[in-house]
């Protein structure tokens, strides 16, 4: 009897060494996973690299008196880049034109957007899907094929030269796109939070105001910082609708580093891109905080 019993003991303990050991197809997908990290790591890695080459060489650049396309390190550190567009006329001017521009087109962008996507976030109408759609299209329409009848346009209503008439069309040429955004940010507001601000008598814009944008911060910075990026790198609209060199945003005035013989003051160039790069990097940094806050009211909807 007691055999039988001595056989299966040592089955057993075969079994269990079976089990403890490495399977094969274990194995071997646990090295294609290590193999395809290490490969979206080098390959992230090499992304990166490809961005942080020109950054390099901009800051390079404006402290090199001699600097070229090529990244290297100066011979003789110098600011006399700096000082040579330290002046009204090519920097101070031209970026007070780019903040009145694009800071007025993307107040008025974002002030209709988050009134044009309250109703198609929160009613039901027949025209809502074309709306919407016609809203998606329009995101799509390139610049460049309206801007022969817009030009006409302001000829005729004497808006050509007119800051007014180009933070007009700044804003709304980049309203579609911010009505997309506005309204799937607004979407993921509950609208039961809202209907209990109405039965205590809130109307609907100080609903608006003081219960859903406040719950959709995050997504209003978003949609703000990335209407008004577009903007500021935006070359074409205001070349074509600003005539004077006293409302040339510096998206426009950038050429001018570049004679009529092709040559390139690279130098100052590289220093007037790192003062024109600043609007856009405190906008983010102040609208940047912001960016990590999700929806956290999801809970008051219960009960």
């Amino acid at each position: 009897m007691s055999a039988p019993n001595t056989a299966t003991a040592v089955e057993d303990l075969s079994g269990d060494d079976d089990a403890g050991s490495p399977s094969p197809v274990r194995s071997s997908t646990g090295t294609r996973a290590r193999g395809a990290s290490i490969a979206s790591s080098i390959a992230m890695l090499v992304i990166g690299l490809s961005f942080l080459v020109p950054l390099l060489w901009v800051v390079l650049a404006s402290f090199d008196t001699e600097a070229s396309l090529a990244v290297k390190w100066p011979s003789r550190w110098s600011l006399d880049n700096y000082g040579a567009i330290w002046n009204t006329e090519t920097t101070f001017r031209p970026l007070w034109n780019s903040l009145l521009l694009c800071g007025g087109a993307t107040l008025v962008t974002m002030t209709a957007a988050v009134l044009c996507a309250y109703p198609m976030s929160r009613f039901r109408f027949r025209a809502k899907r074309p709306l919407l759609l016609t809203i998606i299209f329009s995101t799509g329409l390139p610049i460049t094929a309206i801007m022969i009848p817009v030009y006409s346009l302001f000829v005729q209503v004497n808006l050509i030269d007119s800051m007014f008439g180009a933070i007009l069309f700044l804003g709304a040429s980049s309203l579609p796109y911010a009505i997309f955004l506005t309204k799937g940010f607004m979407d993921g507001v509950p609208v039961e939070i809202e209907e209990s601000a109405w039965t205590e008598g809130a109307g609907v814009y100080r609903a608006l105001w003081s219960v859903v944008m406040p719950l959709m911060k995050s997504g209003l910075a978003v949609a703000t910082i990335f209407t008004f990026v577009s903007m500021w790198g935006n070359f074409f609209v205001p070349f074509m609708l600003l005539l004077s060199p006293e409302n040339l945003p510096a998206a426009v005035t950038l050429y001018t580093f570049s004679s009529q013989y092709g040559q390139v003051a690279y130098g100052q160039l590289a220093a007037f891109s790192i003062f024109y790069s600043i609007p856009v990097v405190v906008l983010y940094l102040f609208l940047g905080r912001t960016l990590g806050q999700g929806f956290a009211a999801a809970g008051g909807v219960k009960g």
